[in-house]
């Protein structure tokens, strides 16, 4: 499984990224570029994540990402798990957005 760390994801412009927490803690505080797809709902929401191109999958704190990434892999996207989540995100200093 590929793997990415925060900063390393920030720099990668236009970086499709996928949110896999529950929509009350996305809103709550997620990285800018971020599109909410729980991890609950991922299997019936996967025609949402495209497959021409690479995926970035966050969390909190990287274990949900970790499934997601595996799954997505296995159904051929070329997914990347983002080490440390939103967590990292936050305390590396980076912009959180807010809302939906």
């Amino acid at each position: 499984m590929n793997s990415i760390d925060t900063r390393e994801l920030a720099a990668v412009e236009g970086a499709t990224v996928i949110d896999v927490r529950e929509p009350f803690e996305y809103t709550g505080g997620h990285a800018p570029a971020a599109r909410n797809v729980p991890l609950s709902e991922l299997v019936a929401r996967v025609t949402e994540i495209p497959r021409d191109e690479r995926v970035y999958v966050i969390c909190e704190s990287g274990g949900r990402s970790v499934q997601a990434t595996q799954w997505l892999e296995s159904q051929g996207v070329d997914a990347v798990n983002v080490l440390g989540g939103t967590s990292a995100w936050r305390s590396s200093g980076l912009p959180i957005a807010t809302g939906a």
